[in-house]
Order: C-alpha cells, then structure tokens, then sequence
C-alpha cells in the first residue's frame, strides 16, 4: 500500500508518488483546502508569484500550497516530461516543499485540443487554511492516467496503448476509475465526497459516462469533460476529483 505521510509545514498529508507530483492531498485536521482558479492563465512565473503574493495577504507560508493545475502546449515526450518537471520543481524547493526528491505536491497539467497556450500555463491552486468547520473533511486529488506502475517506459506501460475503440476506452476509463477510488480510500474518503470530478480526453466518452461513472456514485455534483490531452505522448484519457472546502477566482 502506498503511504500516506504528512507534511506538517503545510498541515496536510499526501500520497507518496513521483518526484514530480503526489498521488493527491487532504487537509490534517484544524485545516481545509480552498482552491483558487486565475480569472485568465497565467505563464508560471507569474503564476508562481500570484500564489506567493495571494498566500502572503491571507497569512498563510509558502509550505500551504498543496496542488495545482496547469496546461501545456501541446503531450510530452518521456525524457521531455521529465525536464519540464525538473524545473517545475525548483520553484517547490525554494518554497520549501519539496526536498530529496520527495514532493508533496498534488498536480493535474494536461493539453487543450483547441486554445493552445504557447507555454506552459497555471489555471487554477490548491492550499491549506486554519479551518473554519471542524467537521469538514476536504481533499484533491492529482490527475492520473491509464499508465500502470510497472517499471519502463509511458509507451510500455500504458493501458491498451494506441486502442481508442469503444473497448479500449473502456479498458482505460476503467482502469484510471478504480486509481481515483484507490487514492481516495488512501486519503479516508470516497466518491460521497467528492464536489467535483473533471475528466480530460479529446476521445468519446459518452457511452461511458452513465455506466462507469454515475452508475458508481462518481458525479453526484456533474463532470466536468476538458477537452484536453494528457500530458504524455500516447495516453488518452485522465481523471481528477476535487473535495475542497471552497473555490474561489482570483
């Protein structure tokens, strides 16, 4: 099983994952996560500093931020992928957050069909707060798609690579479903709490929606279908489920 440590500076724990990202966030108790989404994207150095800024006026250290969702131009090559987070990641170092390769963070950064930024771009940032309701349990959980653990590369381990019939789609739905449901029992929670669930795939999904989704309990408050690419080179379909105690836009 995986762990679930805590990252007591930012007053949450998480699923430990890859360097780049963790499997999802919940807020320890006496904290909730409120997500703030940009009005209009913003290229990450200036993302970078309007989370610094914003955390600075409502009290709260750098060590607070725990997700975020971004957009990239167009799905990465492996070795591609891994030199954006390397860099992605620095920024997390300064904070404060990530260290000997283990990162706290949760992240969701996929590919618009259409709308394309021409740099990577931050939509929208999840952080911990003092709580104001106790009894109010709130989380986020990372993107993930149909890419298995196993060792190799995205292409070795992907789930029906190249199929996107019906059955294929399927198979990969499916299988990125029963991760989301995964890390949320990780986390103490399952699809009853959740306010939100986005999924993100320029493929059809439609006759998936009532049989796999909402046959399960896992869009009581809707899904929200990004028309978007993973950030990979040949994955096709990602999920993720938010719970947070608010949202707000900056």
């Amino acid at each position: 099983m995986a762990e679930v440590p805590v990252f007591s500076a930012g007053g949450y724990r998480y699923i430990k994952a890859v360097f780049q990202y963790s499997g999802g966030v919940a807020a320890e108790p006496g904290f909730e996560i409120e997500r703030a989404r940009f009005h209009k994207p913003l290229r990450l150095g200036d993302a970078y500093a309007a989370v610094e800024a914003h955390l600075k006026a409502i009290g709260r250290p750098g060590t607070a931020f725990a997700q975020c969702e971004l957009r990239s131009p167009a799905p990465f090559t492996d070795q591609g992928f891994i030199d954006f987070n390397r860099v992605y990641v620095q920024t997390l170092e300064r904070w404060g957050i990530y260290k000997d390769e283990v990162n706290p963070v949760a992240r969701t950064n996929v590919c618009p069909m259409y709308d394309k930024p021409a740099e990577p771009v931050m939509v929208a940032f999840s952080y911990t707060v003092p709580s104001k309701d106790p009894k109010r349990r709130s989380f986020v959980l990372a993107g993930g798609g149909e890419a298995t653990d196993a060792k190799g590369s995205f292409a070795d381990r992907i789930v029906r690579l190249n199929d996107t019939s019906p059955e294929g789609m399927q198979d990969k739905v499916v299988y990125v479903i029963r991760e989301m449901e995964r890390r949320l029992a990780l986390l103490g929670f399952g699809w009853q709490d959740a306010v939100t669930t986005q999924a993100y795939t320029v493929q059809n999904i439609g006759h998936l929606v009532g049989e796999e989704l909402a046959r399960r309990g896992a869009m009581a408050g809707g899904l929200v279908w990004y028309y978007t690419r993973p950030p990979v080179i040949g994955l096709e379909y990602e999920m993720d489920v938010r719970g947070a105690a608010r949202e707000i836009v900056l």
